[in-house]
């Protein structure tokens, strides 16, 4: 019992650690992560469904993105989402790829 106390508390100090650090952040860092951890779960999703990469990636060709950038960078999210051989939940994905994003932009400065 005392194990599991313990692997809560963790992740409680992880999680409060971790929004501290994203608010650290600008809004449009901050956006940036959602917006890719977005597209990344999004991938594995597609992944996991079946749909082969050509197939997303001729989904992202059609939809429309605010900004230029965006297009290349999503397209380039999922071949890298995969490519991973990674069977993890898109959920655990997206917590994944957000956390990586916020520690990114945060060495960055």
């Amino acid at each position: 019992m005392r194990i599991s106390m313990w692997v809560v508390a963790t992740f409680l100090l992880a999680a409060v650690s971790l929004e501290a650090q994203a608010r650290a952040l600008t809004q449009n860092q901050q956006s940036v992560c959602r917006w890719g951890s977005d597209i990344a779960a999004g991938a594995q999703a597609s992944k996991l469904s079946g749909v082969s990469l050509y197939g997303a990636r001729k989904k992202l060709q059609v939809r429309k993105f605010p900004r230029p950038w965006m297009r290349m960078t999503a397209l380039g999210i999922t071949e890298q989402t995969y490519n991973s051989a990674s069977r993890l939940k898109p959920a655990a994905v997206k917590q994944t790829y957000y956390e990586q994003c916020v520690r990114h932009e945060l060495a960055r400065r």
